[in-house]
């Protein structure tokens, strides 16, 4: 645990029972509002079904692109212009 976080711990446990409520609104505000079982995921994912898409992709992907010329300037690859 770090020293910041003890010396809060520290500071809670001395706070009087009056002053835990406010305290307690003022942490939560403070939180990232992260709903259960939301999906993260942007709406792209999943696009591809992976059917005919080779299991290698992730590992080679610079092979996979400089195939199709990413990557590559246009005037050495003038039969895609």
């Amino acid at each position: 645990m770090s020293v910041e976080r003890s010396e809060l711990h520290e500071l809670v446990d001395q706070l009087p029972d009056h002053e835990v409520a406010g305290m307690l609104a003022d942490a939560r505000r403070r939180l990232v509002d992260v709903t259960v079982g939301a999906d993260w995921r942007p709406e792209f994912f999943g696009i591809v079904d992976g059917t005919g898409v080779p299991a290698d992709v992730a590992d080679n992907v610079d092979l996979y692109l400089a195939g199709y010329g990413f990557g590559h300037s246009l005037t050495l690859l003038p039969e895609r212009l």
